[in-house]
């Protein structure tokens, strides 16, 4: 198994985080993508023992992920099963290790994409306006309801993370994904994980961080939307095949 980790300007947290991750059982590669870092991100997650590879500007959360996976893709064994993903926040620090319990329902395969619920981040400034939108959206397109629509300590399939993509850009990626699992009939659950991260503060830092979610999610839903749209008009003109049998 795979631990990906999208990182920018984490030097502070990123090798605690890295050392966590790879006390989780069934993982044998821990790679970092460092997204257009200005700070020793890449060195010091090296350092801790992290494969890592660099964007050399900042491309958004959707684009390292995905380079993280087919760096993962690149490194399977021929002779054996694609490794599953466990993406995890590069601010876990210490506590990466714990969102060990997300791997078990999926290595077990009673699911195709574990979310990691995780308990309430002390000095966390947001309102829920942005974690409603997505839960609403998510309810409304598939009509399963999540906890943290957000939340992106994820792990899933090889082939659950390909039928997802591309995938929605920046911080719509979450929200997109698991509208576009559910849609396609993929499993998705939530499994409480107890981890510490660097919320967003009520700051005008965390107030325009949030601005960013809000608009990516609705980015991302409204490409779905449109998309779903689209089907439900092609499948109405598209006309039937015939039943009659030709002699």
């Amino acid at each position: 198994m795979a631990v990906v980790i999208p990182a920018k300007d984490e030097s502070r947290r990123i090798a605690a985080t890295v050392r966590s991750a790879k006390s989780i059982p069934h993982v044998d590669l821990v790679l970092v993508v460092d997204d257009g870092s200005e700070d020793d991100t890449q060195h010091v997650a090296r350092e801790a023992g992290a494969v890592v590879v660099r964007h050399s500007h900042n491309r958004g959360k959707a684009a390292a992920m995905e380079t993280g996976a087919a760096v993962v893709a690149m490194r399977d064994a021929p002779d054996r099963l694609p490794r599953i993903l466990l993406f995890i926040d590069g601010d876990l620090g210490e506590t990466a290790v714990n969102t060990a319990p997300l791997v078990p329902p999926v290595v077990e395969g009673h699911t195709d994409l574990a979310i990691a619920l995780i308990p309430p981040q002390p000095g966390a400034g947001g309102r829920g306006i942005v974690v409603g939108a997505a839960r609403r959206a998510i309810q409304s397109l598939t009509g399963w309801t999540p906890t943290q629509p957000l939340s992106g300590m994820r792990c899933l399939t090889r082939e659950a993370f390909e039928a997802a993509t591309p995938l929605a850009h920046g911080w719509g990626v979450e929200t997109g994904m698991t509208i576009d699992l559910l849609r396609r009939g993929f499993r998705v659950v939530e499994v409480p994980c107890d981890l510490r991260h660097r919320p967003s503060g009520s700051d005008l830092k965390g107030q325009l961080h949030r601005a960013a979610q809000y608009r990516d999610v609705q980015l991302a839903v409204n490409a779905r939307r449109v998309r779903s749209a689209a089907g439900a008009v092609k499948r109405k003109v598209t006309p039937k095949p015939s039943s009659q049998t030709h002699r």
